[in-house]
């Protein structure tokens, strides 16, 4: 293809860049992330979570993973602040049963002190003091969390000189929350590990999703970068990058 032929892919790829809830079906098959992570963030929820455990999704997405649990309806409440999330949460998991909730704001959590058995929050905000008020003693909570190294070198491809929006995302600062919170840590590994593209076109819709990861990115402003990746792509077959991942699960 030629530039203006690629440049009119890339640019469809940018208008059609959005999601309901954390669905990236769109470019499943195109790029892959997480395959090797020295942990399994659903196994690990299984482990702790019983029968009779109430338990809180905070920051649930699309309830996407909530709903793969299987956990009884009635035992189960869930949060969501991103506005389009917001509805189809409504709409998907109230009539179910399950309590949810519209919340944005980490530190005003809405419910009482001492409701849950058990919180997960896989890639979302949080606030370990409201999580504390929020857990019964001996209460355990389990995240899985993007660091602020993430995509790093991605960034820099199309973006040099871009500011991390989260330095101190990393486990290091973030037990040290926790333990301030008065959590004891059970568990806290860090991974760093890679993220493939097989074409731009993934590229481009990708960083549109992640806009607090490449601020400002767009087609037009990047083109001559996005050439760049395009011949990593025709001479390697793909364009690499690196996430920062750690888990944390930490009990009241």
């Amino acid at each position: 293809m030629n530039e203006a032929e690629l440049k009119f892919l890339w640019k469809k790829e940018e208008e059609s860049a959005h999601i309901q809830g954390w669905d990236f079906s769109h470019i499943y098959g195109r790029f892959e992330e997480e395959k090797d992570l020295p942990w399994d963030y659903e196994k690990i929820v299984r482990q702790y979570l019983r029968k009779d455990s109430n338990m809180l999704d905070y920051d649930t997405g699309g309830g996407e993973f909530l709903l793969s649990l299987n956990h009884p309806f009635d035992k189960t409440s869930a949060t969501e602040g991103f506005k389009p999330n917001v509805q189809l949460c409504r709409d998907k998991l109230l009539p179910l049963g399950i309590d949810f909730k519209e919340c944005g704001t980490p530190s005003k959590i809405p419910y009482n002190n001492e409701t849950f058995d058990i919180i997960i929050n896989r890639h979302g905000g949080f606030d370990a003091k409201e999580l504390y008020r929020l857990l019964k003693k001996e209460g355990i909570f389990i995240t899985e969390q993007v660091g602020g190294d993430n995509e790093r070198d991605l960034v820099e491809m199309v973006l040099p000189g871009t500011e991390k929006p989260f330095p101190h995302l990393n486990l290091k600062e973030q037990k040290r929350v926790f333990e301030d919170a008065g959590f004891h840590i059970i568990r806290a590994e860090e991974a760093y590990r890679p993220i493939r593209f097989y074409d731009v076109g993934a590229f481009v819709w990708f960083a549109h999703i992640i806009e607090w990861e490449f601020p400002g990115f767009s087609v037009d402003k990047c083109f001559q970068r996005l050439l760049k990746m395009q011949r990593m792509i025709e001479d390697e077959g793909t364009i690499e990058g690196t996430i920062h991942r750690y888990l944390i699960i930490a009990k009241k």
